[in-house]
């Protein structure tokens, strides 16, 4: 008997495509039935499932079952249905179908056996995503959408052309298989992709750049999916690779410094995503087995809380149309379960005992003091204290706590589903931080690591507690920063004026005039085709006269382009 296969990606990217042909009142539950129907095929389909489809010279593997891509396939097709329940009030089919086709992408990657598919899927994530930044329409969100989109082609070819340089050597295997760097350029070329969408500084502006212009629910899903695909990758293809430690460490600090000098709520919430995304790399960097489950354990973790701080600033967004620390202020009366779902994921992104960032984030720290890096897990402690500061304490602080509402501002009542989603999300961050079993079940190696040891719990109190009290003392002098914090994007937005005026302006000028020219051409050419004879004859003002002593501008403007064309011709025919 032939069991049949479906790639859940598939079953999210069909649901893309019937959305638009459906009734509007029932595309929000057609998109949650679509991502529970994946979520429930990757919870029953066995390990080691496989499909292939045959193609010029290749055989593409379009699925291929294991731990490593359960795990992030569960994370990935259950946060695409909270998402969807969060979202459930939004009517906009474009914004619906971007999200499926998204949250597809991101399973297709997941999934993919072959580099050629891996690339494709991962396209489809880079349209899919960019149009969830458009669709809130304003100037920024179409400007940050637009950097963002750049970057992601930039990454995409760099993956590509080292897909293709790596296949053109020697022993080359087009299945996704564990790679080293010493195999060639196309390795690198295709490491430097894949760190792009790890947001990786200095490639990380992008993120922090556009995930705060992107619409309310939109920001959910980028927070997701993006990252999170690069870190399956890199814990598939580079396990072990040392610059990753090095690099996600920095990013561990490099995040939490950026957070602590933001007023936006979302760009505070996007600089912890590089922060924690930080942990991932490392992990994936120390590539032994506990490492590797860290990084694995900590990215379901992180997908959880992160969205539900997402979706707790999103309620924020939606009801008063605001976003800055400085605008806003003493809503936990308007909003008190808003405050305290908010609160369940600052808890958790903090690592505090009893929720999911303690038992995942705690085993990638462990990890690197294990393998002798010290110096890694001290920066990683360190930046624990950072993302405390920032997720846990300043950002819900100035926003729910810290003075009254003012007076102009207006509080609006959410939808219910998003509450609803919101309490989806946080449940499983209580619930992976008592029972950490339900989660280590499903990660790539044995668990052995036991996170509710007297030692870990004490120490991680000490370092909380010590934070607070900081936080505290220093109160009433700790005011939002509303300056610009200046980032690498510096580096591109700063000469964007003498760029425009003596690069793109000339350009567009020269091609205006081009233009202009071959519209009059293509105008003589249709008059003279209808009366070879009148147009010959026609005088400046475009009065017909017969009389051979009237000048006629209209046949010399025909003979000198055509005679230019001929000179053109001539010169490239020398050259060439």
């Amino acid at each position: 008997m032939i069991e049949l296969i479906i790639p859940p990606a598939f079953i999210l990217l069909a649901g893309a495509l019937m959305l638009p042909v459906l009734p509007q009142k029932t595309r929000s539950y057609a998109f949650i039935f679509f991502s529970l129907a994946s979520l429930i095929l990757i919870l029953t389909m066995k390990d080691g499932a496989i499909l292939t489809v045959s193609t010029m010279n290749y055989q593409l593997i379009i699925l291929k079952m294991d731990a490593l891509s359960r795990v992030f396939g569960i994370i990935f097709a259950f946060i695409a249905t909270a998402g969807g329940i969060y979202s459930f009030h939004i009517k906009e089919t474009g914004q619906q179908c971007a999200a499926l086709l998204y949250a597809g992408g991101a399973l297709g990657v997941t999934f993919a056996g072959d580099f050629f598919t891996l690339f494709i899927f991962w396209e489809i994530m880079a349209v899919s995503s960019t149009y969830l930044i458009w669709s809130r329409g304003t100037s920024e969100s179409q400007k940050a959408g637009l950097r963002y989109l750049l970057f992601h082609v930039l990454g995409g070819g760099l993956l590509f052309a080292g897909i293709l340089l790596y296949l053109s050597g020697p022993g080359a295997n087009i299945m996704v298989t564990q790679l080293k760097p010493e195999m060639g350029p196309g390795v690198w070329l295709m490491l430097l992709g894949i760190i792009i969408n790890a947001a990786v500084p200095p490639f990380h502006a992008w993120l922090s750049d556009a995930y705060p212009e992107a619409t309310v629910t939109g920001a959910v899903f980028l927070s997701a999916f993006t990252t999170k695909t690069a870190v399956y990758v890199l814990a598939r293809v580079f396990p072990g690779l040392e610059i990753l430690l090095i690099l996600g460490t920095v990013m561990t600090i490099y995040g939490v410094v950026y957070a602590l000098l933001e007023n936006d709520i979302r760009r505070i919430l996007a600089y912890h995503i590089i922060s924690q995304v930080g942990y991932m790399l490392a992990g994936v960097g120390i590539g032994t087995a506990m490492a590797i489950n860290g990084a694995v354990s900590h990215a379901f973790s992180h997908i959880l809380y992160k969205a539900l701080l997402f979706m707790g600033a999103g309620v924020v967004l939606h009801t008063t149309g605001k976003s800055t620390l400085t605008e806003i202020g003493g809503l936990r009366k308007e909003q008190p379960l808003t405050f305290w779902l908010y609160m369940i994921a600052a808890f958790s992104i903090s690592g505090f005992p009893l929720f999911n960032g303690f038992i995942s984030k705690s085993m990638t720290v462990a990890a690197a003091g294990e393998a002798h890096h010290e110096w890694a897990m001290l920066l990683m402690t360190l930046a624990a204290v950072g993302t405390f500061l920032g997720v846990g304490l300043k950002l819900p602080y100035f926003t729910w706590l810290a003075k009254d509402k003012p007076a102009d501002l207006k509080v609006e009542n959410p939808p219910i589903n998003m509450h609803i989603g919101m309490i989806i999300v946080a449940f499983f961050c209580i619930f992976h931080g008592l029972y950490p079993k339900h989660l280590y079940q499903w990660l790539p190696f044995p668990v052995e690591w036991n996170p509710f040891t007297l030692h870990h719990f004490v120490e991680t109190v000490q370092i909380l507690v010590f934070t607070f009290i900081v936080f505290w003392l220093m109160r009433g002098i700790i005011t939002p920063n509303t300056k610009i914090a200046l980032d690498v994007d510096w580096f591109y937005r700063r000469p964007a004026k003498f760029t425009r005026k003596y690069i793109v302006d000339p350009w567009d000028k020269s091609f205006d005039v081009i233009e202009a020219q071959f519209y009059k051409l293509a105008g003589i050419l249709a008059e003279f085709g209808k009366n070879p004879l009148l147009i010959m004859t026609k005088d400046k003002k475009g009065d017909t006269a017969y009389s051979p002593d009237r000048y006629r501008p209209a046949t010399q403007t025909l003979i000198l382009t055509v005679l230019g064309l001929f000179i053109i011709l001539a010169i490239i025919g020398l050259v060439f």
